[in-house]
């Protein structure tokens, strides 16, 4: 009933504020026109209700997927799907999920990101964090443990081979 109330009282608008978020057309072309995108973060509407409450849900029960480095994370096998075809943290991890961070000019949009990870993304469930640095190709099979840096010092793409098994900082040249 406070929903509706809130409808009615403000012309059935949501009275939430607004936010600005500056982006190009096309991603893909960071030369394009710049438009401003416009939307309000629903969280927002508690504060419309008298004696609303939040409800802490646990991190396992969440796996955002915001950026292409987000995706590695739920693409590997740091996660499984369960009989009921639910996404959950593998229990062979002993850790919260790994962190991940890849080089936003070469993983930054999703046909970059699949063109380097092609026969799908590496073994995390033993790896605490990723960095990659550079255009890296990784080939199947590949395991990382620990924490890992992977490092392109060349000018163009270098790769990870099928079935390596990758611990600390691995340089490549491309």
């Amino acid at each position: 009933m406070a929903w509706k109330g809130l409808l009615a009282a403000h012309d059935q608008i949501v009275p939430l504020p607004l936010i600005r978020n500056e982006k190009t057309v096309d991603p893909a072309d960071a030369r394009c026109d710049l438009v401003i995108q416009l939307g309000s973060a629903m969280g927002a509407a508690m504060e419309l209700f008298d004696g609303a409450r939040a409800v802490r849900v646990p991190r396992t029960r969440f796996a955002a997927v915001k950026t292409c480095s987000d995706l590695v994370v739920v693409g590997s096998d740091a996660y499984l799907v369960d009989d009921d075809y639910h996404l959950v943290p593998n229990p062979a991890r002993s850790a919260p999920s790994p962190l991940v961070e890849l080089d936003g000019r070469f993983y930054k949009l999703y046909r970059e990101f699949r063109a380097r990870f092609p026969e799908g993304m590496p073994s995390l469930v033993a790896c605490d964090r990723l960095s990659v640095r550079g255009d890296i190709r990784f080939g199947g099979g590949v395991t990382l443990e620990d924490s890992v840096s992977v490092i392109n010092d060349g000018d163009g793409q270098a790769s990870v081979p099928s079935g390596a098994r990758l611990r600390g900082e691995v340089r490549l040249s491309g």
